[in-house]
């Protein structure tokens, strides 16, 4: 067993599971959506794409690429919560904004975890 492909992968699948428990609920009921979540889900993300800088392959850029956006829209998405969440009313139009961006988030982070799964599946043969 190759302890850091654990690791990577522990916080690969950690970081979409995060970034889909932010995501999943009614996209107009701030309260179904955490900001602590959201937060951790950065965190994740960005821990995510820093352990995959260390692969040098064809797959590695790929996997860096779809952590990147998956960083890039989260970020953007507390950005936007920041800015227009100061005193706790975000109006539906922005609160759509960030859902969304989560979801791109999301979609990157499912990308990301089937061409890791796919990745270790061909390095077994």
């Amino acid at each position: 067993m190759n302890l850091d492909k654990v690791i990577a992968g522990f916080f690969i699948i950690l970081a979409m599971t995060l970034n889909f428990g932010f995501f999943y609920g009614d996209s107009l009921d701030l309260q179904m959506h955490s900001k602590y979540e959201l937060f951790a889900a950065i965190i994740v993300n960005i821990i995510a794409t820093i352990l995959k800088l260390g692969d040098k392959t064809q797959m590695g850029s790929v996997l860096i690429a779809s952590s990147l956006v998956a960083d890039i829209q989260l970020i953007a998405a507390a950005t936007l919560w920041t800015i227009y969440g100061i005193d706790d009313t975000i109006s539906p139009e922005i609160f759509g904004i960030i859902i969304s961006l989560s979801g791109g988030a999301l979609l990157a982070n499912i990308t990301s975890v089937i061409l890791y799964i796919g990745d270790t599946l061909k390095s077994k043969r």
